[in-house]
């Protein structure tokens, strides 16, 4: 078979609304590594968005979906239980920071996780307006849209948005947004749109995803619980993508020095198979009415295999740490092309969630087209990068925190050649 060949029966077969990033078609993957259908080799610096941060069918994730399928693949927790499920839960309340007694359900999609939160969350405070970010993505759901902080092509076409949603701008200083600008809207909003007392909740990724990766500032994070808790509200941390070790700690919110009432997760909690979970304060997650949560694939006995795994993974291989080390490395020979590509405009990101910013040299004006040349040059070379950014004009990088140093070394240098050349053509 083809690629091209695949394009255009996929063309035919597929609605245009499912968007791809490239035009490789996958035969097979391990760890960081990716072959398509006609055998060309590829470095993967997305991990199918930050989802495989334990690497393409790690062994230990694959022996323990193995030991699934020889006993059950599905009963639907809510008519026949099993005990792999209450024990991923209890390990998730023990791991999501917070000092308190927690409880966990599981889902299926990161989107299907902020639907239940916002769900658990109102009907713990009886309240219903929700208020998150610009630049914010929470999903492609009728409420994640809502929530999610850019229009296109997330919100373009699907007519009226959910009621009672509102949003700040995220604090970016290097566009021009303070942290006390953020706090300023927060409170004319509070004076001019939304009563602070039927606010049920607060959602903010600790590290926005598709907005950029840019990172909430700490003393911005500990102002939102103080405010939250002057007003009754719940704070609700989004780490579907930051979650499972990508920020060097199991969770970004580890990094803040205050905790959120309720915290979504998908993406690296299955390593490469679908599971999504909330986790929160017992009192709050207990708040719904039995039946009231819950779904008919949500905690499949597959994907909680797989995450009961990755945990086991990200402990025994020190993912953490691997982490930290992986995204100093990247952000220093990042540093090291800063005169070589003037067009870098910034280089960012906790642990190995990190990112580079391109702007047109000598502006504050992104650039998006250059942005997109480095894509698709380190495509033709084999290197898998994905852009980000309200603007399209950010490198996001998420290679598997497993990656042999050896892959991890070519592919800088993939990256080095590719910036260097890109720059002096442009």
């Amino acid at each position: 078979m083809q690629n091209q060949e695949i394009a255009s029966r996929r063309s035919d077969a597929i609605s245009r609304g499912v968007g791809v990033t490239t035009q490789i078609y996958a035969d097979k993957a391990q760890n960081a590594e990716i072959w398509d259908v006609e055998g060309h080799r590829y470095i993967d610096f997305a991990a199918g968005i930050a989802v495989v941060n334990t690497g393409h069918r790690h062994p230990k994730v694959i022996a323990a979906v193995k030991d699934q399928l020889d006993h059950f693949t599905h009963t639907c927790h809510q008519v026949v239980p099993y005990e792999n499920y209450v024990r991923l839960a209890e390990r998730l309340n023990t791991l999501v920071p917070g000092d308190f007694k927690k409880k966990t359900i599981f889902v299926t999609t990161g989107a299907e996780a902020v639907e239940n939160a916002v769900k658990i969350a109102r009907a713990a405070t009886n309240r219903s307006a929700v208020i998150a970010f610009t630049g914010a993505f929470h999903g492609r759901t009728f409420m994640g849209m809502a929530l999610t902080g850019k229009v296109v092509p997330y919100k373009t076409g699907f007519g009226p948005m959910v009621a009672d949603v509102f949003h700040v701008p995220f604090p970016v200083e290097l566009h021009g947004q303070s942290m006390e600008d953020s706090l300023a809207v927060l409170d004319k909003m509070f004076k001019a749109d939304v009563d602070p007392s039927r606010v049920a909740a607060f959602i903010v990724e600790p590290v926005q995803g598709e907005g950029g990766f840019y990172e909430v500032p700490r003393a911005f994070m500990q102002k939102l619980r103080e405010i939250a808790d002057k007003h009754g509200i719940l704070l609700i941390a989004d780490e579907v993508q930051t979650g499972f070790a990508r920020t060097g700690k199991l969770f970004a919110m580890e990094h803040y020095g205050v905790v959120a009432d309720l915290t979504t997760m998908a993406k690296g909690l299955g390593g490469g198979f679908p599971i999504a979970a909330v986790t929160g304060r017992a009192d709050i997650m207990d708040a719904p009415g039995s039946g009231g949560l819950g779904g008919t694939y949500g905690g499949n006995p597959i994907g909680v295999a797989a995450g009961n795994a990755v945990l086991d993974v990200i402990e025994e291989e020190n993912l953490n740490e691997r982490a930290a080390s992986l995204g100093n490395r990247l952000k220093q020979k990042l540093q090291s092309l800063r005169e070589a590509v003037p067009q870098i405009a910034d280089i960012r990101g906790p642990g190995f969630m990190n990112a580079v910013e391109f702007n047109i040299p000598g502006t504050k004006t992104p650039n998006a087209d250059f942005t997109n040349k480095v894509r698709e040059r380190a495509l033709q070379k084999g290197l898998i990068l994905l852009t980000c950014g309200v603007y399209g004009n950010v490198i996001r990088f998420l290679a598997p925190l497993t990656i042999e140093d050896s892959v991890f070394n070519e592919a800088l240098s993939i990256l080095e050649t590719t910036l260097r050349e890109c720059a002096s053509e442009a």
